[in-house]
């Protein structure tokens, strides 16, 4: 996914000013940038949730999925788990009993989980199940909306190493979006750090967090103890 010159603004604020980034296929590209510095703003006109002028291009309408933030409130209360799930599978009616108890698989939840609703999951199982609902798709980039800022810091983990095998075992494009760089260095092979709605640096993550050229991605290091210190 090519993201090229793409503004997003909202009345007379603008949120992302000519930001260019480039998604290669089979990576994992982490967006990082602190509260208000744009990186949501961009990833929702990125799945076209969002208007923007610019181009966003290679890939196909519609096959852009999105798991935000907040795993409760991206489901509807009144959806069994199998029937949230079912709403997004692309293919034929016969199929889809398999095709969900191979979704349910792929976030290691048991498939008795299809006939419980949100409100019976665990925030981590919430955000599992939403995860699951955007593969349904089988989209050709997942976008990753802080998805494990929302969660208890017990479950945090498992859910970032969730995207990582999901990442080794369907060959997944991600955008990742985090305002922790701890986390980005553990899920991407690149980042770009947006600050106030531009890009200031971009690169291989491991070469930008052990030697970031830009002030703010200093600062951004500073924040977390020990990180790029070896």
């Amino acid at each position: 996914m090519n993201i090229t010159d793409v503004t997003v603004r909202f009345g007379s604020f603008t949120a992302v000013d000519d930001v260019s980034l480039k998604v290669a296929k089979g990576e994992v590209t982490g967006l990082v940038g602190e509260s208000g510095s744009g990186k949501s703003s961009l990833a929702r006109a990125a799945a076209g949730l969002t208007p923007y002028r610019g181009t966003i291009s290679g890939v196909a309408r519609g096959q852009v999925q999105m798991v935000f933030q907040d795993p409760y409130s991206s489901l509807n209360p009144r959806m069994s788990i199998g029937a949230a799930i079912t709403e997004g599978i692309r293919v034929p009616r016969a199929q889809r009993p398999t095709e969900l108890a191979r979704l349910l698989e792929l976030v290691a939840l048991p498939a008795s989980y299809t006939d419980k609703y949100p409100r019976e999951l665990s925030g981590g199982q919430r955000q599992r199940v939403a995860i699951a609902r955007a593969l349904a798709a089988r989209p050709q980039v997942l976008i990753a909306d802080e998805i494990t800022s929302a969660l208890d810091v017990s479950v945090q983990g498992a859910v970032l190493n969730l995207m990582r095998d999901l990442r080794t075992e369907l060959g997944l494009t991600m955008l990742f979006i985090s305002h922790n760089l701890a986390v980005v260095r553990y899920v991407c092979d690149t980042v770009a750090v947006m600050r106030h709605g531009h890009l200031v640096e971009s690169g291989p993550v491991d070469e930008v967090i052990t030697a970031p050229r830009h002030p703010y991605t200093r600062a951004l290091l500073d924040a977390v103890p020990r990180l790029g210190r070896a």
